[in-house]
């Protein structure tokens, strides 16, 4: 039961691994990009990423809404 609190926050730690590697493989090492040039950056922003799979869906919210009438 525990566990299954913490899962809901897994796209966004997944997302912060993501953008930190996105940086060590990808990045731009001159400087010249904002976000790819720092791995502060990255992380942040895939962190972003990752918490927009948290949003809820509209269409689930609309089927929820059709069962109960």
């Amino acid at each position: 039961m525990k566990m299954k609190k913490y899962l809901k926050y897994f796209p966004i730690a997944a997302g912060a691994i993501l953008g930190y590697a996105y940086y060590h493989f990808i990045g731009c090492h001159n400087g010249a990009c904002a976000i790819q040039s720092n791995p502060y950056f990255s992380t942040i922003y895939g962190a972003i990423i990752g918490s927009v799979f948290l949003l809820p869906d509209k269409k689930k919210k609309q089927k929820e809404s059709d069962d109960g009438e």
